[in-house]
């Protein structure tokens, strides 16, 4: 199961500071409830790095890197 959850940092900044969100939008992945600690490489490209979204992704890329968790 996949649970997207969105959260308003303006409303919520401790959280952002938590997880050292810098930019807007960050994309974080968790399993079992805790922050994914290794990298996920993509055809040579790290794509998820300590389970933070490094760049962009579409639908495809997004399959994949939830394939490799």
């Amino acid at each position: 199961m996949i649970k997207l959850i969105q959260v308003d940092l303006d409303q919520n900044r401790p959280l952002g500071n938590l997880f050292n969100v810098s930019a807007i939008p960050t994309l974080l992945f968790f399993k079992d409830g805790v922050l994914l600690e290794k990298n996920i490489e993509i055809d040579g490209e790290i794509r998820v790095q300590k389970g933070k979204m490094v760049g962009a992704c579409g639908e495809d890329l997004m399959r994949l890197i939830l394939e490799k968790m």
